[in-house]
């Protein structure tokens, strides 16, 4: 008889603005930590009976390196018989986690396993990534869109199926009503667990560094007040931005 997963509970962080947001100094093991913590909380469950916590993560070196998924294991509360690993399939690497801890379970009969993913854009991206020998020399003459940025990516997309810039802007300013609205209208509010952090504070005047404390409760990356006005006069960040 086969078995089937289901998804029992969900938690996760807000979401904080890239270097200069909530989450500007804390470590990747903590994020997830704390999402994975309460995940388990929620679902009413021994820490102990998880096998495996799966994570997914774009960028897994720095501060969301060193298997950041058994990090975060150990930080949410699991004992050390409790397994952890990290996958990488960029954008999809939470995506993917889900799908392959559904198939332990299915496959394997293992109980209990937990999906996760985890980015830290101030910590990685912006922190020093390690580009050093980046591309193969074979692979780059045979291959070199393995290479290719998502920004490269969009201006193709958007000259082969003809996306004007005037219907990007019309898009984003409804994208950014909506989530404004469900924002307003409490819809994310059971997803998130507020985690308190210590946040760098850059004083603009003298460069002197600080840390501050901080609650991330609320996702704060989007703009309420764009208008599409607004969005149509931003200059383009790539190329030409498009007819």
């Amino acid at each position: 008889m086969s078995r089937e997963a289901v998804i029992v509970s969900t938690a996760r962080t807000g979401l904080a603005k890239a270097g200069r947001g909530g989450f500007n100094n804390t470590h990747g093991a903590a994020m997830a930590g704390h999402a994975i913590k309460h995940a388990i909380e929620r679902a009413k469950i021994d820490p102990a009976k998880v096998e495996d916590v799966i994570m997914g993560c774009g960028a897994p070196e720095g501060a969301t390196g060193m298997n950041v998924g058994r990090l975060a294991a150990i930080w949410a509360g699991c004992p050390v018989t409790t397994s952890g690993t990290t996958v990488n399939r960029f954008c999809s690497s939470g995506l993917q986690t889900i799908a392959m801890a559904a198939g332990r379970i299915v496959n394997e009969g293992v109980p209990v396993m937990v999906g996760a993913g985890v980015e830290s854009i101030s910590l990685v991206q912006m922190g020093g990534q390690n580009y050093n020998r980046l591309t193969e020399e074979k692979l780059m003459q045979e291959k070199p869109e393995l290479w290719m940025a998502m920004i490269e990516t969009a201006e193709i997309v958007a000259e082969r199926y003809n996306v004007s810039r005037e219907y990007q802007d019309e898009y984003s300013f409804r994208s950014q009503q909506r989530i404004a609205a469900a924002q307003q209208g409490g819809l994310f509010k059971d997803e998130i667990v507020p985690m308190q952090t210590k946040m760098k504070v850059v004083n603009k005047e003298t460069g002197e560094e600080s840390l501050v404390d901080y609650t991330v409760d609320k996702d704060e990356c989007n703009r309420p007040e764009t208008t599409l006005e607004g969005l149509s006069s931003l200059k383009p960040v790539f190329k030409n931005g498009q007819k």
